[in-house]
C-alpha cells in the first residue's frame, strides 16, 4: 500500500503543479486580453487626434488671415461707387473673394450675429444701445468658426431696454401734503 499511497501522493502532487500552471496561464491570458483592449483604445485616441489635429491644425494660421479679411472688407466698402469700373478696383474684389472662397473651403464659417439673440459662447458684446433686450444690434467686428469651433467670437453691439426714469412728482407731492 505504500506504492499505492506514493503514487497517490505523486498524482496530488501532479494535480497540484497543473491547477497552478492553468491558474498561470489564465492570468497570462487575461493580461495579454488587457493589453489588447489598452492597444485597442490608445490606437482610437491616436487616430481620434489625427482627425482633429486635420481639422483644426490651420486654426492659427487662419486666425492670423482673418485680420487680412476684415482690412480688404473695410478697403472695398470705403471706396467710391464711382471706381467700381476700374479693373484694379475690381482686382481687389477679386482677390477678396478667393481669399474667402479658400477660408470657405478650409471649413471656415462666418458666425450670424446682426438680428440673432445674443449668445454669449459665440457673441462678445462691446456695448449696449436701446434696441430690442438681447438681441445683436450691429457688428462691429464679424465673428468665424472652423468646423464646430469658434476661432474669433463677433464682437457686436446689443439692444437693451429703455431705462425707465420714475418721476418724482408724486414724492414731491407727498411732501407738500405733509407740511
Amino acid at each position: 500500500m505504500t506504492q499505492e499511497r506514493q503514487g497517490q501522493e505523486q498524482l496530488d502532487e501532479l494535480k497540484a503543479q497543473l491547477e497552478q500552471v492553468r491558474a498561470e496561464a489564465e492570468r497570462y491570458l487575461n493580461n495579454w486580453r488587457r493589453a489588447e483592449a489598452d492597444f485597442a483604445n490608445y490606437k482610437r485616441r491616436v487616430d481620434q487626434e489625427k482627425e482633429e489635429i486635420r481639422r483644426y491644425g490651420q486654426a492659427a494660421l487662419i486666425i492670423n488671415i482673418l485680420p487680412i479679411l476684415d482690412d480688404l472688407e473695410r478697403a472695398l466698402g470705403s471706396l467710391d461707387a464711382r471706381l467700381a469700373g476700374l479693373s484694379w478696383f475690381d482686382g481687389i474684389r477679386l482677390i477678396y473673394r478667393k481669399l474667402q472662397l479658400a477660408l470657405e473651403n478650409a471649413g471656415v464659417q462666418e458666425i450670424p450675429a446682426e438680428g440673432q439673440n445674443f449668445d454669449p459662447r459665440v457673441h462678445e458684446a462691446i456695448h449696449y444701445i436701446e434696441g430690442e433686450e438681447g438681441k445683436v444690434v450691429a457688428v462691429v467686428q464679424k465673428g468665424y468658426r472652423l468646423h464646430d469651433r469658434v476661432l474669433r467670437p463677433a464682437m457686436v453691439i446689443v439692444g437693451k431696454a429703455p431705462q425707465r426714469v420714475e418721476s418724482s412728482e408724486p414724492q414731491e407731492e407727498e411732501e407738500r401734503r405733509e407740511q
